[in-house]
């Protein structure tokens, strides 16, 4: 065997081993599943059952693997069930409540007795590991198609969005407080402006301003808050009373504060701050 053929074979055993290897790695560690009767869904879903309640362990736990468009009927579980989602992107939605979007990594509590129903999306498959307290599920009525098909993905997104900024925003003037500059490091975008009362300046002047105590941000009290959604930068007005330690002296003025925030590879990063005092 001449060298270039020897080394020919080397070559597609190595890229062998390596596919081999991959495709290990992204094979789910569960079973597939049969496929369901479709007799409390619409679409195509695969059980995966894993294991059965049993006077110890009251419940049971199973695999389920949805097709896009694949969704369950409305249904209640009397004694609860918790849905950790493994691959793709699925909706939730409790009775009365607006649809939420889940994927990898969620984790869904479905109370016990609360009327609800979840799905894959109409794009996308879902598949979800259900751990389910051991009294026979009640099914309810089915979802119907048009309502389905018609779910505002985007509105959702926003909703979401709308709550985490909101929640975001809510923790900054706790970090700000707390001086805690190490995470404010890495909320604050590197182009980050900043506007007070006294002048505009960047990221690492304000950072070297709240670690030495130039200004204390000591507490903000929120009376109100709305945020704006547009692709990828939300604009969020805050109406606060802020209470602030300036120079060593304590001060407290009523502020209207907007606050603009990029997201940048899945993470929000505040890239404008500004004060503007109001009258009373």
């Amino acid at each position: 065997m001449n060298k270039i053929m020897k080394s020919l074979i080397q070559t597609v055993f190595l890229i062998t081993a390596i596919s081999t290897q991959v495709i290990a790695q992204n094979t789910s560690i569960f079973p597939h599943g049969e496929k369901a009767p479709n007799v409390h869904h619409t679409g195509d879903v695969w059980l995966s059952h894993l294991s059965a309640a049993d006077s110890i362990f009251d419940y049971n736990i199973a695999v389920a693997k949805f097709a896009a468009g694949a969704k369950l009927d409305w249904h209640i579980h009397p004694k609860g069930q918790q849905l950790l989602i493994l691959e793709g992107v699925g909706y939730y939605q409790e009775r009365g409540k607006p649809v939420q979007i889940v994927q990898k990594g969620d984790i869904v509590k479905c109370q016990p007795g609360v009327e609800h129903w979840h799905a894959a999306t109409p794009e996308n498959g879902v598949t979800y590991l259900a751990i389910t307290g051991n009294q026979r599920t009640v099914w309810l009525e089915r979802i119907p198609e048009e309502q389905f098909q018609n779910i505002n993905v985007d509105s959702i997104n926003n909703k979401i969005a709308e709550e985490e900024i909101i929640k975001l925003s809510k923790d900054k003037w706790t970090w700000m407080s707390e001086k805690n500059v190490e995470i404010l490091e890495e909320l604050f975008h590197e182009n980050s402006v900043f506007v007070h009362m006294g002048g505009s300046w960047g990221k690492e002047r304000e950072i070297e301003i709240i670690k030495s105590g130039g200004i204390h941000y000591k507490k903000a009290d929120i009376h109100e808050v709305s945020v704006n959604v547009i692709d990828n930068t939300a604009i969020l007005l805050n109406r606060i009373t802020l209470l602030a330690v300036v120079g060593g002296n304590e001060v407290t003025n009523p502020f209207m504060v907007t606050e603009v925030y990029k997201q940048e590879n899945g993470n929000w990063k505040l890239v404008s701050l500004s004060f503007t005092k109001l009258l009373n």
